[in-house]
């Protein structure tokens, strides 16, 4: 039986130390590697990263998007990579915030978090704001697969507290009520749930939220957005072990030469795991 996304997550960063590193092929990132804004530097671009840092980062999180705008032939890269990545043992957050609802959620989770599919990622990134129980056939799912999800709940983007820090009639913000419904899911598992909220890293204190929900909180902003591996035991408080700090341009800024990128990251694995032991 496979252990659970969130038991595969505590080991990989115990073991890795704990860093996500982004895989997000943007046009002006493509250029800085003096690539063309094309198919051959997208395979360029992901596929050295996948070469570089595989056996040594704990938690890869590829942006869908970049690799969707090239058609089939940027799928296929997505495909190659996802599996590459974990056949080296990094786990895979596909970075897809799919939402929805009925038949249409069931197929996007089909598409991500299916064991057969080539797209079959360790976790996947939905958007709950159709109302948390639109998300049902992919939580049924990852339970089923051993996969894992991660819930927009407080996001780093300024435009995300219009709806998440909004108050609903029991006096409960819509990103806190996100979290108690992960809580929930979470409840009885060791040694870490597989339901996981996404958490910006440049938000301060956020000690006003419960952020104990015995599972893992993705959060993005560290390095090009401003937040710091000091930042984090600041914005999560007790919660900051399960924390997966993601790091993108911070890192693979560092290419396209294949050591100067597993510096760059071991160099913030390093200075997380300092922070969070702090």
């Amino acid at each position: 039986m496979t252990p659970s996304f969130g038991t595969r997550l505590r080991s990989a960063m115990d073991e890795r130390g704990p860093l996500c590193v982004g895989i997000d092929p943007h046009a002006s990132l493509l250029g800085s590697w003096g690539l063309g804004d094309d198919i051959a530097g997208l395979e360029r671009f992901t596929y050295t990263v996948v070469e570089a840092l595989a056996d040594t980062v704990a938690v890869f999180k590829p942006q869908a998007a970049f690799f969707e705008r090239f058609g089939s032939r940027g799928i296929a890269v997505l495909e190659r990579a996802t599996a590459d990545l974990r056949a080296a043992g990094g786990l895979v957050v596909m970075d897809a915030k799919r939402g929805d609802i009925g038949s249409t959620m069931a197929a996007y989770a089909e598409t991500f978090l299916r064991k057969d599919s080539p797209l079959f990622s360790d976790a996947l990134t939905v958007s709950p704001y159709l109302g948390y129980g639109s998300l049902k056939p992919a939580v049924d799912l990852a339970r089923e697969s051993g996969a894992g999800l991660f819930v927009l709940a407080l996001t780093s983007n300024p435009e995300g507290a219009e709806v998440q820090r909004a108050v609903r009639e029991d006096g409960r913000t819509i990103g806190a009520t996100m979290l108690a419904h992960l809580a929930e899911e979470n409840a009885g598992e060791t040694p870490l749930g597989s339901f996981g909220a996404v958490v910006g890293a440049t938000l301060g204190d956020l000690s006003s939220f419960d952020l104990d929900i015995n599972g893992p909180l993705l959060a993005p902003g560290i390095g090009a957005q401003g937040a710091t591996p000091a930042d984090l035991p600041v914005v999560f408080g007790d919660a900051v072990r399960n924390v997966v700090p993601n790091v993108s341009r911070g890192v693979l800024r560092a290419g396209p030469d294949a050591s100067a990128l597993r510096d760059a990251a071991t160099r913030y694995a390093d200075e997380i795991r300092a922070a969070v032991a702090g």
